[in-house]
């Protein structure tokens, strides 16, 4: 089965839980007050469906299901669902029945306070999905942390992060005299992102750096070479057949000791050079006789057990890759597992869920900027981010983290989303007036305008980062 599917189907898989789940959250509550629901849908059905509970075929075989007051169906275009709530105006725009007298089992005969709980209804459910998944995530399989102090051989920087006072080596433990308990790569560089000073461990010591500018976390994550990155030997993990590598001898455990005369200490090392020579090859004028010429390196490798020592001219492939899997960084360091019963799991699921909600809702700051409006991605960034190879304790993580993104985005205050709509229920409890169906009307429309633009904006981002670089 190809990358491509296998990220794709893992995609379809979560969205599709988390969509029946969100708006089960309306449903739920819908029922709970009396109100009527007319239409229950998985997916989007334009014009058509894929299946629905109204179908002939289903009737005949269960009529009594298809007596029911709602409709449940499956459509076609898989970018979200909805539930039709009788006596409100929604996406599909339905305004004849707004015509109509109120009913008592409609949305807007209902009292503020209940049409408030229907509409968060799909945010409570996505956080409460993503809490329960975190606990039950830490009770199968636990949790491996890698304590900070514990990167004993520090990390390596770039250019940019010498300048400001870090040197290799260093191990950051604190920002503005909080803790940074362990290595993980988002919380360490969002607490960077919102210090003025670091303190590190260097030689045993503790040393702080101030900062003398505020750092940017999308730039500094974008940065070529890393910012900041774990010290690592230059070490082979394994060699890909018919890779480049292969072709020359080289094994598994295999250290990589210099290149073209430059001794290489780690792989961030070797990335240095690469980029380097990637930058020349992008200059004008660049032949394929200098591509041919800056891809071809002259290499030492030492045997895992140091007995030998080889020397090769190896010609990297087109996208300078040498055709191996390095260790991972982490390896090398004394991680911690920690399991959790039936009782300890729910806290430690909680804090999980905590933690992630601050942290995404810390970084929506940068979506207003450039740099952020250019990281905005639509599915394709989203399946992207589902491993090559199906792993159940990663598609869990992941679907539990986009389950809270999708309950911080439906809870922005954008017409036609369930924050827009809480946002005029508020206003209703406040003054008193419930905004005409007119109002409505023309909030939806809008709503859905800047929805479209959105996704269009995302669509391009992706295609710009995921297809052009493919031609």
């Amino acid at each position: 089965m190809s990358v491509v599917l296998i990220k794709a189907l893992q995609l379809l898989c979560c969205l599709s839980l988390l969509v029946v789940l969100h708006e089960f959250g309306h449903f739920g509550f819908s029922k709970l007050f009396g109100v009527k629901v007319e239409k229950f849908y998985m997916f989007f059905n334009p014009y058509f469906h894929l299946f629905s509970t109204r179908d002939k075929w289903f009737a005949r075989l269960f009529p009594r299901i298809a007596k029911n007051e709602t409709e449940y169906g499956i459509g076609w275009v898989p970018l979200g669902g909805y539930v039709k709530i009788a006596g409100m105006i929604d996406e599909s725009m339905d305004t004849e029945q707004m015509k109509q007298p109120a009913q008592a089992d409609e949305f807007r005969s209902q009292k503020v306070w209940k049409r408030f709980l229907i509409m968060a209804g799909g945010v409570l459910m996505n956080l409460i999905t993503a809490l329960v998944i975190y606990s039950a995530v830490m009770f199968t399989w636990g949790r491996d942390y890698l304590p900070m102090r514990n990167v004993e051989q520090g990390f390596q920087f770039n250019e940019h992060a010498t300048e400001l006072g870090f040197r290799d080596g260093d191990i950051p433990v604190a920002a503005d005299g909080k803790e940074i308990a362990e290595w993980n790569i988002g919380t360490v560089y969002r607490a960077l992102s919102k210090a003025s000073s670091v303190t590190v461990l260097r030689g045993g010591q503790e040393v702080t750096i101030q900062l003398t500018e505020k750092l940017n976390m999308l730039r500094i994550l974008q940065e070529v070479p890393p910012f900041l990155t774990l010290y690592a030997p230059a070490v082979i993990d394994s060699v890909l057949p018919g890779s480049a590598m292969a072709k020359v001898g080289g094994k598994a455990g295999d250290r990589l000791l210099s290149v073209d005369g430059h001794e290489m200490t780690t792989w961030t090392d070797f990335d240095n050079i690469v980029l380097r020579r990637a930058d020349v090859l992008a200059a004008p004028g660049c032949t394929a006789e200098d591509s041919l010429r800056l891809r071809t390196m002259d290499i030492v490798l030492a045997s895992a057990d140091g007995s030998r020592t080889d020397t090769f001219s190896l010609q990297l492939d087109e996208n300078y890759l040498m055709g191996i899997l390095r260790q991972y960084p982490v390896k090398y360091y004394e991680s911690v597992h920690q399991d959790y019963n039936l009782v300890s799991c729910i806290p430690a699921g909680l804090k999980k869920g905590w933690d992630t909600l601050k942290g995404y809702v810390s970084d929506l700051r940068y979506v207003a900027t450039a740099d952020g409006a250019k990281s905005v991605g639509s599915f394709i960034t989203i399946g992207n981010i589902f491993p090559s190879a199906w792993d159940w304790h990663q598609f869990w993580m992941l679907t539990a983290f986009i389950s809270i993104i999708l309950a911080v985005m439906n809870i922005l205050p954008i017409p036609g989303l369930d924050g827009g709509h809480i946002v005029l229920l508020l206003y209703e409890a406040v003054t008193g007036r419930q905004p005409s169906d007119r109002a409505m009307e023309w909030i939806e429309r809008i709503g859905i305008v800047i929805l479209v633009l959105l996704m269009l904006l995302a669509f391009s981002n992706d295609i710009r980062n995921f297809v052009l670089p493919l031609f």
